[in-house]
Order: C-alpha cells, then structure tokens, then sequence
C-alpha cells in the first residue's frame, strides 16, 4: 500500500503519435546536446527527445531541450518586418524590400555624414556558424564598420582572452570525456546542475564509476557545491588570489611538473618572482580571498599530487574585472602541474550559449574568419583576397566591444545600431543607462524573433527572424565539437532565416556586388572549410581545422570536433588541444604569465551591507525571450526573486516570500525573498534572466583585457516595501 492506496497507478507516456523524426541540435547552452524532433501525419511538431546515440547526451536532455520544440508557435513571434520614424511612434508593417532599402539607406547616410564606424553592429552566440560567418563578411566587407561585437563579450570574452594570452589561440583544450580520466577536479564558479545539467550529468556518471576528489570554488553554496567533496566559499572577485596561493604552496612544496615546464612552456621563472614576494602566502591570502591557510595547502596538495587533474569555470571567473586573470592563473595552475593536452588533464571553460564558440571562431567579430588576426597584415591579405575586396576596407585593429558601444552612444561616436537576436535592455549592466543610451540613437534596427522583445522598444526597424529548425547550419559546443541543425519546418508566418537577412542586405552594399554570398548555408560552409585549412600567423599547424567535415559526416557522427582534416579517416575529430606540448606562439611554448591581483571590487559598507551575486536558474536561459514563453519552463521561476540568509532576514525583519527594495549606487528592483543558507549572511543571490531586475543594480567595471563586465561583484542594500504594490508589479511582470 501506497500512502494509503491499495493499488498503484502505472505511470502512463502518451503517444505522441509520430510519423517522422527530424534530426537538429540544441539552441540553448553550449553542451551541444543532439535532438530528434517529432512530426505528426499533418507535418506538426508534437514532441523532442534526445538522440540515444550521439555521445555528448546519450539520449538524455533538460527541462529546456525537452520543451523546445514548443517554441515554434510561442506567442510573441514576429510575423512581418516593422518600420517607424521615431522610437516612440507605432509601428507600420511594411515589405522585406522596404525594410532593406530603408535600413541600407539609413546606414550609408549615417556613416556618409559620421564616418564608417558610427554604425555598430551587435550580435549574439545563438546563431548558426553560417550565418556568423555570412554576417561577418556583412558587416566586415560591406558595411566596413569596425565597431561590430557579439554578446559573447558579456559571457565568454575572459575566457577566450586567457586563451589566447596563455595559449597563444582561443579555442578549449580539453573535452567532456576528460571527467573519465581525471583524479581531481576543481570547478570555479560554475553550477553544472542548474547551468549545463547534461555536462553535470556526464561528470556524475564519471564519478559514479571512479570516485575522485570535486573541489567547488563558490561564494554560494550552489547545487555543486552541494555536491562537492570540498566547497570554498570564496570572497567574490579573489580567485586569483586563491589560485597565487595553491601556486605558492605547489611550488615551494615542489609539486610542480618540472618536465613539462621545461619542455612546453616560458615564463616560470616571472612566477616565481611573483610569490617570492610572500604576498601570496596562505597564512596572508587567507585574510583576502576568505579561505582558510589549511584548506588553500590541502586543495594545492590534492591538486598537484593527482596523476591528472582538471579545472572548469564558467561566469563566477568570466564575469569579473579580473575575469581574464582568471582564466590565465587557472592556465598557470594546469601548466604548472602538467595538467593540459592529456587525458583527465585540461583547463575547461564551461561556454554560454549554444554557439558562442562559433562566433568565437567564425563571425570575425574581435577579428576574421577562423581566428585570424585584424592587425595582421597577411591576415586581412588573405581574406581580402578569397573574399574578391582591397584589404585597406578593413580596419588594423579591432574597434569597439560591446561593453564600449553603449558608452559611445552617449558620448555621439555611434550614431546607429544593428542588435541581432540579444536583448541587451536586459542583459547588460546598469541598465537605465543603457535605455537612456538607446534614445539617442539615430537608427536602430532589431532582428529577432521575437516581436516583444524588449530592446524592440527603442527600435526603429524590425527584422523577424526565423528560430533554432527552421533553419539549416551548425553549432560548435564547448568542447568544440560542430553539429548539425537541420531544417524541420518552414519558417513562422513572414519571417525569414538570417542568413537569407544577412545575404539580401549585403546586395544593397557595394562591396556586395564584389564579394560571393552562397545562397545556401551549404555553401558557407564550404568556404568556411577552406579558411580553415594552413598554417597559423607562426607557420605551425592551424588548430581551428574543419576542412574534412560535411554535413552528412556531422549528422551520421551526432557532431565531430575540431581538429579534423582533409586527410583524416573515420568520423572523429581529435579531442584534446596540444597533446604534443606545441602551442599557438611563436615559440611554440605555452606563457606563463604572473597575476598580481588589484582589489578595485565594490564592496559592501554600511550605507550598501551586502554582497550582490547572480546566477542562472535551470528552467530558464538568459532574458527568458524564448523561455519565458514556455509555460512549464516558465511556471517554475515565473517572477523575480532573491537569495537571502535568514539570519539576515530576522535583523532586518524579513520574512519568507514578501516583497523587498533592493537598491545600490546605480538603482533599484522589486523581489520576492527566498530565505536559505544556500548564500551567507552578508550577501543576496538573484537569477539574472528577468527584464528591469538584477542588471538595474549590477556595476559593469570591466575586465581591461576582454571588456567583459563584473557583473557578480557589487553592493546592494535591502528596504521595505509597499507589499500589495509590490504584488501588483509583480503581477505585471508575471504577464509576459
């Protein structure tokens, strides 16, 4: 007997009564979990599943993956391309070709009377990599502005800036597999379980079968953390601090890997001047990152002493002004320790969104296609010539990242905008700034797919885009392993694919009459192949090769990473980066760079008494655009809330589930309290996907190598409020 019932009732699946199954891949995060999609005898998509044979997700997925194919009827998408003179005017529908021929000419009479670079240009991680690449020829061979970015620099851009510092390139060196082989893993702020849930899957199932020590670094006590055999719950924005200490300890304990420093890597001996200074001894870094002495010499045991070991992080580093120090002292660790290029041995950065790596590869936002270099010369030749341009279109050096657009929209320097499918209104820093920002702009043009997005508010173009399977292209996942998305549906009512957005607006440039635009993503991909092919700017090996990949070898594989070459056989690509122990220098030698850590945080006072953290929850992804939509994504966190200690609460006279006025130096919001010990008594947690929430409060000093901001590190305070008006905002924003 069953509480009380006599007989059980069997759990029953429904027949979803499929005819057809349709391969594609995830448009969420960046695991790059592989999808079948479900069509009915009418040709409706019914139901998702994942692909039991694809060896990323092993037929599992998320509460996300799941559900995703209810976005193609979900309310809010845009149906035809919308125009206004004045932000604040109504919309008018008009035709494709009007929109176009406005928009073309809208840019060309800014950048006529401003100069080239007073239109910008701000795009995402969730497109396709064909259309990344097609939308880099745009805007790089075309319109010639250089100040275009993707949103990747608010999530990714620490990391691939440690990369290439460290490394010589961007791209990650290890894999998923890695969690098989190693015998100590030390994650930094990242929450596999409610941030990539199949990546924490796959750690669980390897540590199910080998128990090896998992070491959290987290000023939370997040569902890893949970989890972990050891949690440090660190000072926010200290990691390197804690990192400079393992290494004092390593090193003077003479637990480094003196081999491999010696055969791959330059620079030792500036790390050793570095903690010669004592600053970074255990018994004085205790006092700044928050750890205890004995806890920073048995972690930096543990990890040195293991046969292989691995670190992983995600936004609790990124998102930081020494986000990039960060990455680069993780390096150091990895290096130090023999850690990178072996099984079990790597440093891992945990990526975004779905396909943040493909812009990071192909988009030529921070430079040209396939990592190639603005202020190399042979770089913008080479280009320029497969492309049929003058290489002096281009700029020598990279322009402004997106964190720097906003400010030169204040300042008059960027005139116009072009935002595609990111919802900035939301996601940046400081967002009253921002709002007041957009209504200086003379012409801003929003491509998305959804109509009510916020940043649609400011526009005065709108451009609807067609989602995830009703297009055909590729992502790259974290462990830069490319699949396949393949065209389920047509698209939604009068929207269209943006490689079709981006190929139509490159004819009314006059670059576009010289440059080849392939009119299918197939296409793309083929010359996307034959950049891929050479030699780096050193004359070593290319790393970022996929000249031996197609569609139908991606799709029969379930996603094959780079490297993969013409001449390799079999359909798997190599799974680690600098197995050999040559790097992307010109040395061929990995640096070795000393962190000496500069305390510029915000920190708490008595006029702002705590810490401000925020985090993603696992029902939602990012500005909740898409997610929010979603009933049974979105009726788990349908509204804003907060973290909150509740001994803090009992001082203040805080109870669970009312409503608070959070405030720092930059503005305000309206929570709901969730009292736990998840989060210490001086700081609040808040999921950062609601619009007019947490990014009204967060400070936005950016990191000086990778312009990302810190979004996790800043001072807030907590009031009281009016609690049925506060129940009537939330209500309002309930509605969405």
């Amino acid at each position: 007997m069953l509480f009380g019932r006599k007989k059980r009732k069997p759990i029953v699946i429904p027949d979803k009564k499929v005819k057809e199954w349709k391969y594609t891949t995830c448009n969420y995060c960046s695991t790059g979990c592989a999808i079948e999609i479900g069509l009915s005898e009418e040709n409706r998509i019914v139901t998702t599943r994942g692909h039991a044979g694809a060896d990323v997700n092993r037929g599992k997925l998320c509460i996300k993956g799941l559900l995703e194919h209810e976005l193609f009827e979900s309310p809010g998408r845009g149906t035809k391309p919308l125009l206004r003179d004045k932000y604040f005017e109504e919309f008018k529908p008009v035709s494709w070709d009007q929109a176009f021929d406005k928009t073309a000419e809208k840019i060309k009479e800014i950048q006529g009377k401003y100069g080239r670079d007073s239109f910008a240009i701000v795009s995402t991680g969730q497109l396709l990599t064909e259309e990344f690449y097609t939308l880099g020829k745009l805007a790089r061979g075309c319109i010639g502005t250089n100040n275009y970015d993707g949103n990747t620099t608010l999530c990714m851009a620490s990391a691939v800036s440690g990369y290439k510092r460290s490394f010589g390139a961007d791209g990650p060196p290890g894999c998923y597999e890695d969690f098989e082989h190693t015998h100590c893993l030390m994650a930094f702020g990242s929450n596999l379980p409610e941030q990539h849930p199949i990546i924490y899957w796959r750690l669980k199932e390897a540590l199910e079968k080998r128990k090896f020590p998992l070491i959290v670094v987290d000023p939370r006590v997040t569902m890893l953390a949970q989890f972990a055999d050891i949690h440090l719950p660190i000072t926010p924005g200290t990691d390197c601090v804690l990192i400079n200490s393992m290494l004092h300890v390593i090193i003077n304990e003479g637990l480094q890997d003196k081999d491999y420093i010696a055969a791959n890597t330059q620079g030792f001996d500036e790390i050793e001047k570095l903690l010669a200074t004592g600053e970074y001894a255990p018994e004085k870094a205790q006092h700044v990152c928050g750890i205890s002495e004995d806890k920073i010499r048995t972690v930096a045991r543990l990890y040195a002493k293991a046969p292989a070991a691995m670190s992983i992080w995600t936004m609790g580093i990124n998102q930081s002004t020494h986000g990039s120090d960060g990455v680069v002292n993780i390096n150091n660790l990895n290096l130090i320790t023999g850690n990178i290029g072996k099984p079990g041995g790597t440093s891992l950065s945990i990526t975004g969104q779905c396909n943040a790596m493909g812009t990071r590869e192909w988009s030529s936002c921070s430079g040209l296609p396939g990592y190639r270099l603005l202020e190399n010369e042979n770089h913008r030749q080479e280009i320029a010539d497969y492309w049929g341009i003058d290489p002096e279109f281009f700029p020598k050096a990279r322009g402004l990242a997106q964190t720097d657009i906003f400010p030169a929209i204040e300042t008059g320097e960027i005139k116009g905008l072009w935002i595609v499918a990111t919802n900035p209104m939301t996601s940046m820093p400081d967002t009253p700034r921002i709002r007041k920002a957009l209504e200086k702009l003379e012409w801003l043009v929003v491509q998305d797919v959804y109509e009510d997005v916020e940043m649609n508010q400011y526009s005065h173009c709108y451009f609807p885009a067609s989602v995830w399977a009703e297009k055909e292209g590729c992502h790259t996942n974290t462990e830069r392993r490319v699949n396949l998305i393949r065209n389920v549906l047509p698209s939604y009512a009068d929207s269209k694919p943006d490689f079709w957005i981006f190929n139509q607006m490159a004819k009314r440039f006059e670059n576009g009459q010289k440059i080849t635009f392939p009119e299918t993503p197939e296409g793309a991909f083929e010359e996307m192949k034959h950049l891929s092919k050479g030699d780096n700017a050193y004359g070593n090996d290319r790393t970022l090769n996929i000249s031996g990949m197609t569609y139908d070898k991606i799709e029969a594989a379930r996603g094959i990473q780079w490297p993969y070459r013409e001449e390799d056989d079999g359909l798997k690509g190599d799974p680690r980066l600098y197995t050999d122990g040559k790097f992307q220098t010109p040395t061929q030698r990995a640096n070795l760079i000393p962190i000496y850590f500069y305390d510029n945080n915000e920190k708490p006072d008595e006029q702002y008494p705590f810490w401000l953290n925020s985090g993603r929850v696992v029902e939602h992804f990012h500005t909740r655009t898409r997610t929010g939509k979603i009933g049974n994504c979105n009726k788990f966190s349908p509204t804003p809330y907060m973290e909150m200690n509740p001994d803090a609460a009992a001082e203040l006279g805080i109870e669970h589930q009312t409503y608070v006025r959070l405030a720092s130096r930059r503005g305000d919001s309206v929570v709901m309290v969730q009292l736990t010990h998840r989060v210490p008594r001086n700081m609040v947690f808040i999921p950062f996907h609601f619009h007019d929430c947490v990014n009204r409060l967060t400070l936005g000093l950016l990191d000086p190598y990778s312009r990302q901001p810190a979004f996790k590190q800043c001072a807030c305070r907590i009031e009281k409020v009016d609690q049925e008006e506060a129940a009537r905002l939330n209500k309002e924003r309930r509605a969405f």
